[in-house]
C-alpha cells in the first residue's frame, strides 16, 4: 500500500475515534509525509499510531498525540507558535500546516537532531525557524507567542516560556517524571495562569537546565 493511502487510513481511524475534530487538523495530518521524518528502517511502520525512535534517545510522537495537542491549543492560521523540542521536525510540520510555516519557531537541544530536522523540513518545502539551544529559555527574539507546547516532559512548565506567551495564549506540556499528565496553562492579563489537566502521557525527558 502506498504511503499516501496509509496516511489517509490513519487520519480516518483518528477521526472515527474522535481524536480529530477539526477539519484543519485532519488536512494537516494528510499533508505531512510522516515517513520522511523517521529513519529508513522505520518507514514501513510510519503510519502506525505510535511513537517511533529517531535517534539520540528521542522519539517522534504518535500522530494522535500531535493532533490532540494542536486542537487543545486551538491553533488557527496566523497564530504564532513556539515549539520546545523539534526532534525530527514532524510535529512542527503538522503545526505549520495549520498556522503557516512562517509562524512556527522551534528549539532543539540536540544539535544533530536540529540539523537533520532542518534538512528534512527544507527538502519538503517548509521554512520553519529552528534554534539549537536549551528549551527552558524559550526563544525570546520572536515573542510574544499565541501558543507554545513541549514535546518533552518537564517537572513544571518553564517560567521563561510562559513569560513569552501573550495574555490569553496557551501553553501545553507533559508534566511529571516517570508518570506524566498533559497540562494546559492559559496566560492571564496579570501574568498568572489558569491550569487544566488532561490524561496521562509518556514523553521523553526534557534536556537542559
Amino acid at each position: 500500500m502506498a504511503f499516501e493511502q496509509r496516511r489517509e487510513r490513519l487520519v480516518e481511524r483518528l477521526q472515527a475515534r474522535g481524536t480529530i475534530e477539526q477539519a484543519s487538523t485532519a488536512d494537516a495530518l494528510r499533508s505531512v509525509p510522516r515517513h520522511e521524518f523517521v529513519p529508513p528502517d522505520k518507514r514501513g511502520v510510519a503510519y502506525q499510531d505510535r511513537p517511533l525512535p529517531i535517534g539520540s534517545g528521542q522519539t517522534i510522537s504518535a500522530p494522535h498525540m500531535v493532533a490532540s495537542m494542536i486542537e487543545r491549543l486551538a491553533l488557527e492560521p496566523g497564530k504564532r507558535v513556539l515549539e520546545i523540542g523539534t526532534g525530527c521536525g514532524y510535529h512542527a510540520a503538522v503545526t505549520a500546516e495549520v498556522v503557516g510555516d512562517e509562524n512556527v519557531y522551534s528549539v532543539e537541544y540536540v544539535p544533530a537532531l536540529a540539523d537533520q530536522a532542518r534538512k528534512t523540513l527544507t527538502k519538503l518545502g517548509y521554512e520553519i525557524a529552528i534554534r539549537t539551544g536549551d528549551g527552558h529559555e524559550g526563544w525570546p527574539d520572536h515573542a510574544p507567542y499565541d501558543a507554545a507546547y513541549l514535546t518533552c516532559a518537564a517537572e513544571s512548565v518553564p517560567p521563561t516560556v510562559v513569560e513569552q506567551i501573550r495574555p490569553g495564549g496557551r501553553v501545553l506540556a507533559p508534566i511529571g517524571d516517570t508518570r506524566q499528565q498533559l497540562v494546559l496553562l492559559t496566560v492571564q492579563a496579570d501574568g498568572g495562569t489558569t491550569r487544566e489537566t488532561f490524561e496521562g502521557v509518556r514523553f521523553v525527558r526534557m534536556q537542559g537546565e
